[in-house]
């Protein structure tokens, strides 16, 4: 701990004297103050703060007048968000060290979520981090994380009103129901605003591109002390240009590690059967000739003679030859280096109004209402024509091998063209004339990538937000509060690239596919052949909360409070398939529906017993219309014998209801993972690099109705010193175990390790040595078994075929133990009236994070990539921190900004690269070179600085400028084989790294 606090400390400082006229920008920060017992009447917050000092603090329904409770608090302010130059809500949460793994950022561009962003509070997931707005929830994004883990999207909540951000770091169900066993998320909006607030900024990154420009506006009128109303409305807009994984140059933009000891996984410069823009055909025979996939799966010729559809003086990047089992000469690729993204293009825009209005003395009320757009373009490299068929598709269907053929005779009606009376020869089949006598030995396999199509996808996420509430007294005793909330979200999700297989096969059979110069295709050809695709999905959230407060009687430390509330919320989720009709090979099936209703009630009571010594106990009973009950109950102590010193500690227990997709039978999905064959399986296809490869094997499952809610139990303990009045530190242990854990097919690594451990037997087909493996896969277990197999490889097609799609059940198992420490320092040194220093830190330490199956070795993740089938691989980092330095002089204010990611390793123990547990690099790691001994099994730690510096004109205006990664850092290498998208890097905590420095500047208005 001390080691990495000192090379934080150094590196800030150092930032600050080396670049202290730098312009710059500090991200947000930890702030801790000391806490007090006074009252309040709301469940959630109507005002923050108020005029007494009392502000809502999240996990209790008593307003206090700081943040120092029995739970740590973590408090972003607006200004905090103002000096840092952060732009937007996803930012402000994501920066805070108690995020962890699962974490999504908006660089994610691979998943069945991309496009969305959300927070993991102490590595337990989306799904265990409550996100509220002014104490309300608001509904999912429509598409779920993994497949079946739901999360509000961060993106969907405007910062335009935002007044600070409290993140409670601790379980939370005794006041707020299902998902908050990680943790807490309230953004709390302002309440009242008059005048006009303003800011425009720009800028872009060193290399010129990812240009990023933002403008808001905020306008209210209204005393509401003396008029008794208030008003305001306002708006964002924030655009982020796009970065290739090219412009940032090796390791970023290539597979091939071959000049720092690592492997060549681009087989598109060195392997005939790997498909690129540059089609390639082999002669096979065909069975069926109106049927492309009933290509054999044999070779005509020994060896395969292979032949580029492209002329190749034609080649842009030049060629390569084979000369072994495959003969012939194709154009060379690099796929990652001509395609691979670092950030997609986005864009956001949203509206908030707000009525805030006094009925009477007693009763006061408010209306509110937003609007957020959120669109995510994503480029893709070009689909292949050959692709696994979805998942619950039939195996009969999957081109991934035999694969796609092209036939010698074309037609018109593209049915029967050997003998129709317009038949022609195919001229995208270069062996036709040979064979115009005999069609079916003379079809071309084609291996080829759509380049004339575009690949990728467009989503744009619509939420709309409306509340209401009235507070009030009854008599001198009882404060009320009743809150309603209704949120809706509208998801166009739109894919393309992607060959619906009835239109590819009616454009090879007709011939109106041009696959030697696709320059030539139509629009309306390619239409055809690869129509957008799009499905609209919606969720929805209604909540109606209600609560009653008073004091009772008096402690000697105080009053006893007490509060008891009630909760009411429909839940709805429409997630549609993109691909119902099961016709578009490789391209995802998953769906999720529901609809629940939940009837909730609550109580606290706050007791100081002695002005040393507070308690707290909440709970809280949820019933779910799906049959689920729970009670969770919390309690909390707060002992402060000296001014300068209090120990604190909560005890809680919590749950997590099953997602929709977890719970419904509708709901289905597949997911796709990379991964490596090994062993005997590598020297029985010696012979063909392109089926030993790198591949994605997908896992499916759908949703089990039996499936139990998760439970938890979470122990805090921690202290608070506060030796002067400008210093102050906490430090925190939590230790959370989650039981009944859903999991997605926790043996899955043991199912894929038993089909391949047939590898080295000898088999009369490769039909036969599937089903010997698939028996392996049943005999792991209720739910495990094969549900589609490649077809043989043409150079082996007695060996044992790949494992394409495995099914995989959802189940409640065994429990998961996280553990670790928090860490926050405050530091308010004012050196004169002119000149002030401000320093914050907030650091996390995972000391532990271990899945503890019902059979099989712990599996650890702490330090690891793992787990890696969470949010794609984004790790667990065992340490992140921030350290935020600001120096003041009269109006000019600098400030540095420190970020830490511990060293991490390159293993995970829920991959087939792990056995019993196995985590050492020797055995475990995800990357192994097949020579040499460089090391891909760690990756080191990441630390970068941001620089903000900004100048106060007079009351009414402000510029400021940022340089992010001031001293452009370099993200650490992680050769990523498992999620290839993201290469070599861990996008969801090194981003910073690969985008490199940055400039922004701009300027605020008040009037």
């Amino acid at each position: 701990m001390k080691t990495t606090i000192a090379r934080l400390r150094a590196s800030a400082a150092l930032s600050a004297v080396a670049l202290a006229g730098s312009l710059l920008a500090a991200p947000a920060f930890a702030q801790e103050a000391p806490a007090s017992t006074e009252a309040t009447t709301a469940t959630s917050p109507q005002d923050s703060p108020s005029n007494d000092g009392a502000i809502v603090v999240t996990g209790s329904i008593f307003r206090q007048s700081d943040t120092h409770t029995a739970s740590p608090v973590t408090v972003i302010t607006a200004e905090n968000l103002e000096r840092a130059g952060i732009t937007n809500v996803t930012d402000a949460i994501r920066s805070a060290s108690a995020d962890g793994a699962g974490s999504i950022g908006n660089g994610f561009t691979s998943g069945f979520s991309a496009g969305g962003a959300a927070v993991s509070l102490r590595n337990l997931g989306v799904s265990s981090t409550l996100i509220l707005v002014d104490g309300l929830r608001s509904t999912n994004f429509p598409l779920s994380d993994d497949g079946h883990n739901s999360y509000v999207d961060l993106n969907s909540i405007p910062l335009v009103n935002v007044q600070q951000v409290q993140v409670l770091k601790d379980g939370a169900s005794s006041l707020y129901g299902a998902d908050a066993i990680g943790g807490v998320v309230n953004i709390i909006t302002r309440k009242q605003m008059t005048g006009l607030e303003a800011t425009v900024e720009g800028g872009a990154t060193e290399q010129g591109d990812g240009a990023k420009y933002r403008a808001k506006l905020l306008f209210g009128f209204g005393d509401y002390d003396t008029q008794g109303f208030n008003v305001y409305v306002g708006g964002d807009y924030e655009y982020g240009g796009r970065i290739s994984a090219d412009s940032r140059g090796f390791p970023f933009n290539t597979l091939d590690l071959r000049s720092i000891g690592g492997n060549d996984n681009n087989r598109a410069d060195d392997t005939l059967g790997t498909p690129t823009t540059d089609a390639v055909v082999t002669r096979t025979t065909q069975s069926d000739l109106n049927n492309p996939l009933a290509g054999s799966v044999t070779n005509a010729t020994s060896p395969a003679l292979y032949t580029s559809l492209t002329p190749l003086a034609n080649c842009a990047y030049g060629t390569y030859s084979e000369n072994g089992t495959r003969v012939g000469t194709a154009c060379r690729h690099d796929l990652t280096r001509e395609y691979g993204q670092i950030t997609p293009k986005q864009q956001r825009y949203d509206a908030v109004a707000r009525v805030s209005y006094r009925i009477g003395d007693n009763i006061e009320g408010y209306a509110a209402a937003s609007y957020a757009n959120s669109r995510v373009d994503i480029i893709n490299a070009p689909r292949s024509v050959r692709q696994t068929q979805a998942f619950g598709g039939s195996p009969a269907t999957s081109t991934t091998n035999p694969g796609i053929v092209l036939p010698v005779y074309i037609c018109a009606s593209g049915v029967n063209c050997a003998t129709a009376a317009d038949r022609r020869l195919n001229p995208n089949n270069p062996y036709a004339a040979a064979y115009a006598a005999n069609p079916s030995q003379g079809a071309a396999r084609l291996y080829y990538l759509f380049g004339d199509i575009p690949a990728g996808s467009k989503r744009t996420n619509e939420v709309f937000r409306f509340t209401g509430g009235l507070r009030g007294t009854l008599g001198d005793s009882w404060d009320w509060n009743v809150e309603a909330g209704y949120s809706h979200a509208r998801l166009d999700f739109t894919q393309y690239g992607w060959a619906n297989l009835n239109g590819l096969v009616r454009a090879i059979n007709t011939g109106a596919y041009n696959f030697v110069n696709p320059s030539l295709n139509s629009q309306a050809v390619r239409d055809m052949v690869a129509p957008a695709i799009t499905a609209i999905s919606y969720s929805s959230e209604l909540t109606v909360d209600a609560s009653l407060s008073r004091s009772l009687f008096t402690l000697p430390g105080g009053d006893l409070k007490f509060a008891v509330g009630g909760q009411y919320r429909k839940e709805k989720l429409t997630n549609n398939s993109l691909n119902p009709n099961l016709d578009v090979p490789g391209l995802t099936t998953a769906q999720a529906y529901g609809d629940r209703s939940v009837w909730a009630g609550f109580f606290e009571i706050d007791a100081p017993v002695f002005d040393i010594l507070d308690i707290n106990l909440s709970g809280r009973y949820d019933h779910y219309s799906t049959g689920i009950g729970r009670f969770s109950p919390k309690a909390g102590v707060k002992f402060q014998p000296i001014k300068q010193i209090a120990l604190r500690g909560t005890y809680s227990e919590g749950f997590r209801a099953p997602t929709f997709a977890e719970s419904d039978a509708r709901s289905s999905y597949s997911g796709f993972v990379g991964y490596s064959p090994v062993g005997d399986f590598l020297t029985a296809h010696a012979a063909n690099p392109s089926y030993t490869a790198t591949y994605s094997l997908g896992r499916g499952y759908v949703g089990n109705p039996a499936i139990k809610p998760e439970t938890s139990r979470s122990l805090t303990l921690g202290a608070i010193f506060e030796p002067t009045s400008w210093l102050s530190f906490t430090a925190d242990y939590f230790n959370v175990k989650k039981s009944n854990l859903i999991v997605t097919g926790p043996q899955t690594s043991d199912a894929i390790n038993a089909y391949y451990s047939v590898a080295g037997q000898t088999f009369a087909s490769a039909a036969a040595a599937s089903a010997a493996g698939c028996a392996r896969v049943a005999a792991i277990g209720t739910g495990y078994s094969c549900n589609v197999i490649d077809g043989a490889d043409p150079f082996a097609p007695n060996a044992l075929p790949r494992l394409l799609v495995l099914n995989a059940p959802y189940v409640n198992t065994a429990y998961s133990v996280i553990a670790g420490l928090e860490f926050t320092a405050d530091a308010r040194i004012k050196f004169s009236e002119d000149f002030r220093w401000e320093s914050r830190l907030d650091v996390q330490e995972t000391l532990k994070y271990d899945l503890h199956p019902r059979t099989g070795a712990v599996q650890r993740y702490a330090g690891t990539v793992g787990p890696e089938d969470l949010s794609s691989g984004g790790g667990t980092p065992r340490w992140r921190g921030n350290w935020q330095n600001t120096f003041t002089y009269n109006q000019v204010s600098l400030s540095t900004t420190t970020y830490l990611v511990g060293s991490i390793k390159a293993v995970a123990a829920d991959q087939a690269t792990s056995v019993n547990g196995d985590t050492s690099c020797s055995n475990s790691a995800i990357y192994r070179p097949t020579s040499g001994t460089a090391d891909f099994c760690h990756i080191g730690k990441f630390i970068y600085t941001d620089v903000n510096l900004t100048v106060k004109v007079n009351d009414q205006f402000s510029f400021f400028g940022l340089v992010g990664n001031v001293t452009n850092a370099r993200a650490p290498l992680f050769a990523n084989t498992a999620y290839p998208s993201q290469v070599n890097t861990l996008t969801s905590w090194h981003a910073p790294g690969l985008i490199g420095r940055t400039f922004r500047a701009g300027a605020n208005f008040k009037f």
